[in-house]
């Protein structure tokens, strides 16, 4: 007797539903080919992921600090199956980078549908509505590495589809206290020890009210290589064919590793980045587009026993095409991040 076909595929907006928990994505232990890979692809020169030596003096642990870039793209990767028909990431809110993760460590990402909303019906569009996801992620011995919310816009499987679905995001896109943040710097880190071996400007130098403009771009590639490294099973990021622009839509962590990356060029002795206030994808980005950013730095909160964190406002611009030429509107990332330095 013949066995049935099962297709697998990925849910539509009208099968999720509030209070759902997808827990069974793998686990994955961070190694040194992960980040070998994330920093082939962005160039990230933040100094304790490349400097083992420099990393144990800082951190006191034997394992050199994994990006935090890197934790939040295999975070996010591991949250897709649920969004695997996603027409584009809206936004992301509240991440805060609770422990640092090191080479070794392992990581367990759990998601939960916390809101749904059904967008405006328009006769010449299909269907379809925004889901916001709360995201737990844990390493090896069940500690909070990671929290975060993020908002993927789904199609519908009914293109006449009223689902009633209008819950109010208000609460999620709500501003965190920076005193989660302070309580998220490790206490064990010896910043003194940083500012000693790192020469150049540190917290002291950094001047509230600056901006920083990274004349260099940066092209994107290697777009699918990344989601299929993250685990990122969102069909427009690997399929051209399901995505809404004929083409493949870049991963939006993909887009937020080069701007940190161009942060790092703009404020070479950050520490490490510990939150992100808001996130928020203006317009799509493709494979081939060069990419540059602004910096502003919004506010410096010193903290106890020396350094402090920097709260910072990257706006990512984008070119298309061989001829360099201007998105239309050309920017597609507004992101308000705070980091810490020494």
């Amino acid at each position: 007797m013949a066995e049935s076909l099962i297709e697998v595929s990925p849910p539509y907006f009208e099968d999720l539903s509030v209070g759902q928990v997808f827990d069974d994505a793998p686990t994955i232990t961070v190694t040194q080919g992960y980040a070998a890979v994330h920093q082939a692809v962005f160039g990230d020169r933040l100094r304790l992921p490349l400097d083992a030596d420099l990393s144990r003096v800082v951190t006191g642990s034997s394992n050199a600090l994994v990006n935090p870039n890197l934790v939040c793209n295999l975070a996010i990767g591991l949250t897709t199956a649920p969004s695997g028909r996603v027409l584009g990431n809206l936004f992301y809110r509240g991440l805060t980078l609770k422990r640092p993760v090191y080479v070794g460590d392992t990581l367990k990402v759990t998601t939960e549908v916390v809101a749904m909303r059904q967008n405006t019906p328009r006769p010449d569009r299909p269907a379809t509505g925004m889901a916001v996801f709360e995201m737990h992620v844990e390493n090896q011995q069940g500690q909070t590495v990671l929290h975060f919310w993020r908002c993927p816009m789904l199609p519908c499987r009914d293109q006449d589809a009223d689902t009633g679905h209008a819950d109010s995001f208000d609460d999620i896109a709500a501003e965190f206290d920076l005193a989660q943040v302070k309580a998220a710097v490790p206490q064990e880190w010896n910043l003194d020890a940083f500012r000693d071996h790192v020469p150049g400007k540190h917290f002291a130098d950094v001047v509230e009210g600056s901006s920083y403009k990274v004349e260099g771009r940066d092209t994107v590639s290697c777009a699918p290589e990344i989601a299929r490294m993250t685990l990122n099973v969102a069909a427009a990021h690997t399929d051209a064919g399901a995505s809404t622009y004929g083409k493949r839509l870049v991963y939006g962590g993909h887009t937020i590793s080069i701007g940190a990356a161009q942060v790092v060029r703009a404020l070479p002795n950050l520490v490490t980045f510990l939150a992100w206030r808001s996130c928020d994808h203006t317009a799509p980005v493709f494979e081939g587009d060069m990419l540059s950013s602004e910096i502003a730095v919004e506010a410096v909160h010193a903290l106890e026993g020396g350094g402090g964190l920097v709260d910072l406002h990257v706006l990512v611009d984008a070119q298309r095409g061989s001829d360099g030429s201007a998105v239309e509107g050309g920017r597609v990332l507004d992101w308000r991040v705070i980091g810490l330095m020494a």
